[in-house]
């Protein structure tokens, strides 16, 4: 067979066609005259080294006895935290921050006692690579607790003056621990401190009577918080209340005689008798506590001996922790009120025996008044009652309130 004229030089060009094209690609292929960016490329797309940072938690995975406070932390070696996430058996969140240099991670506040957590933590390094590390403990169950009882009670409407009291079962010997898991707040927000009273009770009020209509939240979560070594709350709480309206009633020990305001405004004055010369009537800001209709006074619970015991005292309201109350007072004659002062102590006003009869000043008051309302005894003997005998510390500037 013949070849067709020039066949021969077309295989020839194409063929060097085919090796120019593949001199092209393989000097593609070089990067461009021996650059390395082709193969640091490569490193990153195919790169399968682990990250060099460390992720350490603290307590050890499957630790059973954890101390609620103190112990619980994240840490990453040779990188940074990205993320820390610490849930509860509920899948209740825990409160944390990371250091600003990233390195560290702690809870804002405190762990509850007998509680499984799990601890999920991831780290980089500097080349971006991720370190996880996953972690389960549970908290210490406690031996001895404590609790707190307070006061007002929820949903309750109180008056003015009632502050947020808690009365402790075990002396706290770390009332820093304690009150930081204490929360109260108002509406319309105003500030609010606590003060301790001893080892045992801590109260919280503003400067001021609260303002009528203001609405409280007392919140706390005690479970975990240790208050003295060995010894750890287990309440969670929130309570809510409703300041009514303002009532602050004025008891005049001289003129023997009590001015009773409402949002301001005198509704009022009642003939009362108030403490005899030898037992003296407290001064002071004192808050009704307790209301009973009738209740028992017998003067050997309050010191007073067998100097009397009455059964059936009507419209009965506690003023002191002492025995000091307001109440009404069937068993002097109607000429006593106003013109002489003849209790134990007490203050009292007018009634029928049984207080059936709404017509009295004291039941009239008695009707009228809330637990919280404001109690004011001046010009009497004796000396200004101490802030703890019952819920009177509006007896104490702001001044010394809020003393540390």
């Amino acid at each position: 067979m013949y070849a067709q004229p020039g066949s021969g030089r077309r295989r020839q060009g194409l063929l060097a066609l085919l090796l120019g094209a593949l001199l092209l690609l393989v000097t593609a292929c070089g990067g461009g005259g021996g650059s390395d960016d082709g193969k640091k490329a490569g490193a990153k797309l195919g790169d399968k080294a682990e990250s060099r940072a460390v992720v350490t938690i603290e307590p050890k995975d499957g630790t059973t006895d954890a101390a609620t406070s103190g112990v619980l932390k994240v840490t990453a070696d040779k990188g940074t935290l990205k993320t820390v996430k610490v849930v509860d058996s509920k899948g209740n969140e825990v409160d944390g921050k990371i250091t600003a240099a990233g390195t560290a991670w702690t809870p804002t506040g405190h762990l509850g006692a007998a509680t499984k957590y799990t601890v999920d933590a991831v780290a980089r390094d500097e080349d971006g690579r991720e370190a996880a590390k996953h972690s389960v403990f549970t908290t210490l169950t406690p031996k001895n607790t404590f609790v707190g009882y307070y006061t007002p009670e929820n949903g309750s409407t109180v008056g003015v003056g009632m502050p947020v009291s808690l009365k402790f079962s075990r002396g706290i010997t770390d009332p820093k621990a304690v009150e930081a898991a204490i929360k109260v707040t108002a509406e319309p927000s105003v500030p609010i401190k606590g003060h301790w009273f001893g080892n045992d009770r801590i109260d919280f009020r503003p400067e001021k009577y609260w303002a009528a209509g203001t609405k409280v939240t007392l919140s706390f979560d005690f479970n975990g918080v240790e208050g003295r070594p060995g010894v750890y709350g287990t309440q969670t709480r929130t309570v809510k209340f409703t300041i009514g309206r303002s009532q602050v009633s004025t008891v005049d020990a001289s003129s023997k005689k009590m001015t009773v305001e409402r949002d301001g405004k005198l509704v009022k004055t009642i003939p009362i008798t108030s403490g005899s010369p030898s037992n003296p009537t407290y001064n002071g800001q004192m808050v009704i506590s307790e209301k009973y209709d009738v209740t028992r006074m017998n003067g050997e619970t309050v010191g007073f001996g067998g100097e009397y015991d009455i059964k059936d005292v009507p419209h009965a309201m506690r003023l002191s922790t002492s025995g000091t109350f307001i109440h009404g007072n069937y068993w002097s004659g109607a000429g006593t009120f106003g013109s002489v002062n003849a209790s134990h102590g007490c203050v009292g006003l007018f009634d029928q025996r049984g207080g059936g009869d709404p017509s009295t000043p004291a039941a009239w008051f008695y009707r009228g008044s809330l637990i919280g309302d404001v109690v004011i005894v001046k010009n009497s003997k004796d000396r200004t009652i101490q802030p703890d005998n019952g819920l009177n510390g509006w007896n104490m500037s702001w001044a010394e309130w809020t003393r540390r």
